[in-house]
């Protein structure tokens, strides 16, 4: 990554706003909430017809997160019921972080009660909850309490870790003796504060130990091959890219963007809007994520 073009980054963050908002580039407001007043998880019950390594059981699979997760939220749906016939709600919120799922947050959370994480596991049972969170640590994330990863990285992450803790147990409580398998998502590479990017996946690593739960490195899908951290705007197109062209989109080069020009953090190849919404336009990122988490899941829920 050339050096001139992460300061243009650093100048501009523009189009961060209403994104996940990494914390070395915080918008100046709030970004919008998605969630239309009244309107809570949009589930999906359609099965798709079963992929030859479907599961005996079909799997129901919450999905959550910021706006990683809201801009892939309808790719991954898909493959989930594609290839393991599964029952699908989603609910993500951009510019979140954990603490936004959190019940007792009140007003102080861009989420909304009935789609606090443990309020859609007791309402949805789930057999999965699917997390991802770039790790948003700007002043805006009201329930960060102000805490930011520039100001005080240490007490960022502290917080991080405990609200890592709080989020399992609530949802824990929430399945009872059904509890749900959290899957917790790897990010990918970060070219502003790689090091934290890396810190947060070992925390997602550390508690999915702890609780007996998952974790999707979809962020090594996003990343150079031997290079996991090290950001990238394209990588050498996949078997599965080349057989799907619209995925490679430099096939002469052998190669496939994941990334806008003006846009590191995000995976769709749309610009983003000021009203977060499903990403429109194939992107191979996206679908790199997506193929990830569905393939952790599968090869749990076969086993089952």
């Amino acid at each position: 990554m050339r050096k001139p073009w992460i300061v243009g980054m650093l100048l501009t963050g523009v189009l961060l706003l209403g994104a996940c908002g990494d914390p070395s580039s915080a918008p100046e407001q709030a970004p919008p909430s998605p969630a239309v007043p009244g309107v809570t998880a949009s589930t999906t019950h359609q099965q798709a017809p079963a992929s030859p390594g479907a599961p005996a059981v079909a799997p129901r699979v919450l999905y959550l997160g910021d706006s990683l997760a809201m801009e892939a939220q309808n790719v991954l749906g898909q493959q989930l019921r594609r290839d393991l016939r599964a029952k699908y709600t989603s609910a993500p919120y951009s510019g979140t972080t954990l603490c936004d799922y959190l019940e007792g947050t009140g007003a102080k959370s861009l989420v909304p009660d009935a789609d606090k994480a443990a309020a859609l596991v007791r309402a949805q049972h789930p057999d999965y909850v699917v997390m991802q969170f770039w790790g948003n640590a700007w002043g805006f994330t009201w329930c960060m309490d102000g805490i930011t990863y520039n100001a005080s990285p240490q007490k960022y992450f502290t917080r991080y870790r405990a609200d890592l803790h709080r989020l399992t147990e609530q949802i824990a409580a929430a399945g009872g003796s059904r509890r749900p398998r959290i899957v917790w998502v790897l990010q990918g590479p970060d070219p502003i504060t790689p090091d934290r990017v890396r810190r947060v996946n070992q925390m997602y690593e550390q508690q999915a130990a702890a609780s007996g739960d998952l974790v999707a490195d979809a962020g090594a899908t996003v990343s150079p091959a031997g290079a996991r951290y090290t950001w990238s705007q394209y990588l050498p197109c996949t078997a599965y890219e080349h057989e799907h062209r619209d995925y490679c989109t430099q096939p002469g080069r052998d190669r496939t963007a994941l990334h806008l020009d003006q846009d590191y953090l995000h995976f769709c190849l749309a610009p983003t809007t000021s009203t977060p919404k499903p990403c429109p336009v194939r992107s191979p990122g996206i679908l790199r994520i997506a193929r990830e988490i569905t393939r952790v899941i599968g090869d749990q829920a076969r086993t089952r």
